[in-house]
């Protein structure tokens, strides 16, 4: 029996572990996605205790305290931090297979010094340990992403932000590590949502342009993009539904914004054209720019109504969506490509059958202008597990080049989720390490450590061009 959680976790064959210990271990780490709060990096925050840094914003956890019936008023209510830690400590111990199990304990292991396991047992030892551990310099929000030997991070940021924050930390010269903003324009693509027309007077003060159309929409955007450009933005990133592809006139997309911009509601089918035509518009701007967009879709959002009521958006309720035509996206990438428009484009799908629909579209679309220009992204939220990671990346192996992958993203709002990348480099070493083992790849240990630290780190670096 292997020990719990050792140096050699998820470590199945020799090939793994050199590969891991001796090429993937000590690769730094380019979070280009997540969702860090840039003010508590410019503020050099530090946090009072356990649970604030765990529970206070992490819906992963709700949720399945929620399936081990535990009360709200300890997950999200106003019990005190101690009462909602022994909950989650009570919790964690019933998630044998659940990716939780294993970031829960690396980042005991990596962040506080616990090699043990938490559970209703430990709670208290664990408790005190880490609220010790947390009140010293060490343990500030930009010493974690210093000890996690982070190069650099992209927030994720709407158009109408100020980006104040990132210009402190920028102008922070003791701060070493590079903060950039990621431009998430959602609020400004969502029509059908009722205050549509109140985000569109905010946009219009930081743009400075009057919006009463759709050419002045994209013209306000692309001043924003500009701002966000100037503060060293070059990742893009949507929340999709799906991938659309509804193409409408110039003339029909201009009458469907004047109704919305009248108070009027919309079609379904008037809505669908409009985002077809607002995502063709920002992806050609992508291309001039030379920015990356990213594409998350296949999310129903806020399904329990009662929950969604009381805490709003990203409280845990949120589930896969099977409706995702592929012809549709494959007939948006071709509507920028046709023009050779088509920027280096990342694609997520929260539903993993659709893994084999993403790796035969990326092929449909790839170019001289990058290697990999067209991703498929790592196993994404609900995929982020041991099986997802490694469904994930034996479907881009079989149907393209996994040695150009991009590799792991930390898609948290916690300082101590870099070790989510560790988590990655051990299956990924572990699937690569099997294929070798069982005589299907040379056992060339220079280019297999090569591509290791490519997917590592290195191959997002040149990606990205940071």
């Amino acid at each position: 029996m292997k020990a719990f959680m050792d140096k050699d976790f998820l470590l199945e064959t020799e090939t793994a572990q050199k590969l891991y210990h001796e090429y993937a271990a000590n690769m730094p780490i380019l979070d280009y996605h997540c969702h860090i709060n840039p003010q508590e990096i410019a503020e050099d925050r530090k946090f009072e205790n356990i649970t604030q840094v765990w529970l206070g914003a992490d819906h992963y956890k709700w949720r399945q305290m929620r399936s081990n019936g535990v009360e709200e008023k300890y997950i999200t209510g106003d019990a005190s931090d101690r009462e909602k830690f022994q909950k989650w400590a009570e919790t964690l111990e019933r998630a044998i297979g659940n990716p939780l199990y294993h970031w829960s304990h690396l980042e005991l292991q990596r962040y506080f010094g616990y090699y043990g396991a938490l559970n209703g047992e430990t709670a208290e030892e664990v408790w005190n340990l880490c609220n010790a551990k947390l009140q010293e310099d060490g343990m500030s929000a930009r010493n974690l992403i210093r000890q996690s030997n982070v190069t650099l991070v992209c927030t994720t940021d709407d158009p109408v932000d100020s980006l104040e924050w990132h210009e402190k930390i920028a102008a922070d010269e003791s701060f070493e590590v590079r903060v950039l903003p990621a431009w998430r324009p959602d609020k400004a693509m969502n029509l059908e949502k009722t205050d549509y027309l109140e985000y569109l007077k905010k946009l219009e003060v930081v743009s400075g342009v009057k919006i009463d159309s759709f050419a002045s929409l994209i013209e306000a955007l692309r001043i924003r993009m500009d701002y966000f450009a100037e503060h060293g933005c070059s990742v893009s990133d949507h929340g999709l539904e799906y991938v659309m592809y509804a193409p409408a006139s110039e003339e029909e997309i201009e009458a469907i914004f004047a109704k919305r911009l009248r108070g009027e509601a919309v079609s379904r089918a008037d809505e669908l054209q409009f985002k077809t035509a607002y995502m063709v518009a920002l992806g050609r701007e992508y291309h001039k720019k030379n920015w990356a967009m990213q594409l998350h879709y296949g999310v129903k959002r806020d399904n329990n109504g009662m929950i969604f009521g009381k805490l709003g958006p990203d409280a845990g309720i949120d589930c896969i969506n099977n409706y995702a035509p592929s012809s549709e996206m494959a007939d948006y990438l071709n509507a920028l490509a046709i023009t050779d428009e088509l920027p280096k484009t990342i694609l997520y799908s929260l539903n993993p059958t659709d893994n084999a629909t993403i790796g035969t579209i990326i092929g449909c679309f790839q170019s001289e202008e990058a290697r990999g220009k067209i991703q498929q992204g790592s196993a994404w939220w609900f995929n982020d597990n041991k099986q997802g990671m490694i469904e994930q990346m034996t479907s881009l192996a079989n149907l393209g080049l996994l040695g150009n992958f991009i590799g792991m993203l930390t898609d948290s709002r916690s300082f101590l989720s870099y070790t989510r990348h560790e988590y990655f480099r051990r299956i990924m070493c572990n699937l690569i390490g099997g294929w070798v083992e069982n005589g299907e790849y040379p056992a060339d240990e220079k280019v297999l450590g090569r591509m290791v630290q490519d997917i590592s780190y290195n191959n997002a670096v040149r990606y990205f061009g940071f």
